[in-house]
């Protein structure tokens, strides 16, 4: 892939990479090379901090967490960044964050080129509520809906926390935003077969409520449904188990949500979905959006 950057432009990536070092194996740093992003923030390096390597062309800011090969965040920048900060070093001051903290799931750089805080977020995957578990029928040992509730504590802590940090960046003049594998879809235009995911984690009513009370005109805005408009995807994540790759059934749970100054200059939205599943570097898809200057 070779991609050219238009001048008074910029690009923004958004990439699950489930595991940095199998990416890497499969083709991740040819498509960095090839794509030329501005901003790449991934998710999922599942990796200690020795294991992350160096970026060609690029100051990564990082986050591995404790918990050994799961998680871990990281933010690639042209240009090193005039500020870092992420909760193993600054815990988030919103109460009920602080048993995330250890996990490598939260980073953020103000860029020192552009008045820009972009937000690298991986949000726990979580489970189903009690009442919808069904012995026999899931993949997973029931729980009784402990990892739905911990997600559900998770989104309330973290909704506040993500209003201070959008308020502090626009005090500070630089506009905000967040990017990442949020584990959520919001609309039925997000997932292939809407009708039996309403039933299922990640397109709960609950979490499309949270998706919800986070967007707006006035707070964060959805850049990749403006710009894709009312219809369905663009998908950025399937499933490795059988043709959902191939015949395109997935979700969209990676995100880009602007403070509405910046949501007003994304020009154009891509999913680098590969052309074949031999192909893949994840079991999700880049997503890049290119903002104007």
């Amino acid at each position: 892939m070779s991609e050219i950057t238009v001048p008074g432009t910029f690009d923004v990536a958004s990439f699950n990479v489930n595991g940095i070092r199998a990416a890497r194996r499969r083709g991740f740093d040819g498509w960095l090379a090839g794509r030329q992003a501005d901003v790449v923030a991934l998710q999922e390096l599942r990796c200690g901090a020795s294991d992350v390597g160096e970026f060609a062309g690029y100051h990564a800011a990082v986050d591995v967490g404790s918990i050994p090969g799961r998680n871990g965040v990281a933010i690639l920048t042209r240009e090193a960044p005039a500020a870092v900060r992420h909760w193993a070093a600054t815990p988030p001051s919103s109460r009920g964050l602080a048993a995330f903290a250890h996990e490598g799931r939260y980073v953020e750089v103000d860029l020192a080129d552009r008045p820009l805080t972009v937000a690298c977020l991986y949000l726990p995957k979580g489970g189903l509520p009690a009442d919808l578990q069904r012995p026999g029928s899931m993949r997973e040992k029931p729980d009784g809906g402990a990892k739905f509730a911990r997600k559900m504590g998770f989104l309330e802590s973290f909704r506040r926390e993500l209003h201070r940090n959008r308020l502090a960046a626009l005090r500070a003049d630089r506009d905000f935003l967040l990017v990442g594998d949020l584990n959520v879809a919001f609309l039925e235009h997000d997932v292939t077969n809407w009708r039996p995911a309403r039933k299922m984690e990640g397109f709960l009513p609950e979490e499309r409520e949270w998706f919800a009370a986070i967007t707006g005109p006035r707070r964060l805005v959805d850049v990749v449904r403006r710009l894709h408009g009312d219809r369905p995807g663009p998908l950025t994540w399937w499933s490795w188990a059988g043709e959902s790759f191939s015949k395109d059934v997935g979700w969209r749970i990676d995100h880009q949500l602007a403070t509405p100054g910046l949501a007003r200059r994304a020009v154009s939205v891509a999913v680098d979905k590969e052309p074949a599943p031999d192909r893949r570097l994840s079991d999700h898809a880049p997503l890049v959006v290119t903002y104007r200057d």
